[in-house]
């Protein structure tokens, strides 16, 4: 089975730094770039036509919303999984709402990034532990979203993931 082609969009160095890490412990995925700006995104994008897109919201030129927006139409067989500080209800329902397939809060990446990437490949939706407040979960897990915290539906001719390590903090996006 080839490799699963990612496209990393963050603008802060040590997460992108991470993320790449992180999903370089997978051999089925392969990294083909990484931008940090939200225009750069929708250009890489359409260049690239990755399988997975994971991309931060606060971003320079663009935010994530709007680009994820912009991608959708352009490239729509890219799988966006969001990766952001933000969890409000309003902003993880906007990021669906555009058409993403997963939203990690970033204080999670290290335990949800690589669940929310195999939930995605697998055509199914993820949300993070972090981001199902009230009303947003329970609407969730009704439309069939994979909740972190759950227990995963695991494909029995696939080797569980290895556990990533803790995830940097960054407060600034």
């Amino acid at each position: 089975m080839p490799p699963t082609h990612v496209l990393i969009v963050e603008d802060f160095a040590l997460f992108r730094q991470f993320i790449r890490s992180t999903l370089g412990k997978r051999c089925d995925l392969q990294i083909l770039g990484e931008v940090s700006d939200g225009l750069e995104a929708v250009q890489k994008a359409v260049q690239l036509k990755p399988d997975l897109i994971l991309m931060d919201i606060g971003l320079p030129s663009l935010n994530g919303i709007e680009a994820a927006r912009r991608i959708r139409k352009l490239v729509p067989e890219s799988k966006i999984i969001f990766l952001s500080q933000e969890s409000s209800a309003d902003v993880v329902q906007g990021a669906f709402d555009v058409g993403a397939w997963a939203y990690v809060v970033k204080e999670r990446a290290g335990s949800e990034l690589l669940a929310a990437v195999d939930a995605a490949i697998s055509g199914e939706r993820f949300v993070s532990s972090e981001a199902q407040p009230g009303h947003l979960s329970s609407h969730l897990s009704a439309s069939g979203f994979v909740l972190a915290g759950a227990a995963p539906k695991r494909n029995p001719h696939k080797p569980p993931a290895r556990p990533p390590s803790a995830a940097p903090t960054h407060r600034d996006n």
